[in-house]
């Protein structure tokens, strides 16, 4: 079994989601939160800052720490338990541009009811739900700013 690290963001902007469609030669298609592997020295925080730039090129800053999430799938030679970490990002704008290197063909920012159906992974919807609780709570809280 290989163990692997990823490190991503919800992030919101305006109340909104930003999520990436993915679609790799009709093996996988879907759409995702921005989430990636941790290169040798990275913190998680700068890990999930990273790949949610690069996956999506929204600018975003951490808010807080979600939680984390697991899963496991079978590539040819072995099986990948892998962890991710999560994290509430703000976002400055509605920009977002999908990295097509990763296969990302679309990029948007949904409404809560939108961005939870169209998320294909259960552990996915589940985070989501976490991070909207949060960011409710401090929007009501005023501690949002944005």
């Amino acid at each position: 079994m290989i163990e692997a690290v990823s490190c991503g963001g919800v992030v919101i902007f305006r109340g909104k989601i930003l999520l990436l469609y993915k679609n790799y030669r009709k093996r996988y298609e879907g759409w995702v939160l921005p989430k990636g592997t941790v290169e040798k020295g990275e913190t998680y925080p700068t890990t999930a800052l990273r790949e949610v730039r690069e996956e999506s090129g929204a600018k975003a800053r951490i808010v807080e720490y979600i939680g984390k999430s697991g899963y496991t799938f079978t590539v040819p030679e072995d099986t990948v338990d892998k962890e991710v970490h999560w994290y509430l990002m703000r976002s400055e704008s509605y920009y977002s541009k999908p990295q097509r290197e990763e296969f990302f063909m679309d990029s948007g920012y949904y409404k809560f009811h939108e961005a939870y159906h169209l998320l294909k992974f259960a552990n996915e919807k589940e985070i989501l739900e976490r991070a909207y609780e949060d960011y409710q709570r401090l929007y009501r809280s005023g501690l949002w700013n944005g």
